[in-house]
């Protein structure tokens, strides 16, 4: 079974971007970009949020996963601006089951925060990989809300650049 990883990005503090969606707190050079980019290499399919998707599409990228299966969750979006993107508008948590089901590599889940805790709630994330930025931004989009219940994690494997960012792979136990 494929497993569900969520991959983000956070400060110190626990925001994937300030209050108004940006991120250019975040360090935006070094081998921790070359980690990231390596890493894309475990994943066959990635699903997000409209909000973090539609960050792409204000600068014009409409497939910023090319060697995916990329879906979008969105119950605003009517069509999706490029063939291959999928638009799941309901039933999320069995579209999610099913990836999980499919033969092939692990499911990236990238953003946001709603979706993520809305699968929390299923049980269907596997993983939590977190690339914690040395900065604080004191308020912003949290990494996690709303989760219902309390989750418990088991680091797998960190890695720290010279940039300071960290990077921790924890496994979901449930």
């Amino acid at each position: 079974m494929r497993k569900l990883k969520y991959y983000v990005v956070t400060t110190l503090d626990g925001f994937i971007a300030r209050e108004d969606g940006t991120w250019d707190c975040f360090v935006q050079e070094g081998e921790h970009i070359t980690d990231y980019l390596e890493s894309l290499n475990l994943f066959d399919a990635v699903i997000m949020g409209r909000k973090t998707y539609e960050v792409g599409l204000k600068v014009g990228v409409t497939n910023p996963y090319p060697t995916m299966k990329q879906y979008v969750v969105s119950r605003t979006m009517k069509e999706s601006p490029d063939e291959n993107v999928e638009l799941v508008s309901n039933n999320v948590v069995e579209v999610v089951k099913n990836l999980k089901n499919e033969p092939g590599k692990d499911i990236y889940l990238c953003g946001g925060a709603d979706l993520a805790a809305m699968l929390f709630a299923e049980n269907l994330i596997d993983a939590v990989i977190l690339k914690v930025h040395p900065v604080l931004i004191g308020s912003g989009i949290p990494a996690f809300k709303e989760i219902v219940r309390q989750t418990d994690l088991e680091l797998i494997e960190s890695k720290t650049f010279r940039t300071g960012v960290v990077v921790l792979h924890y496994d979901v136990k449930n």
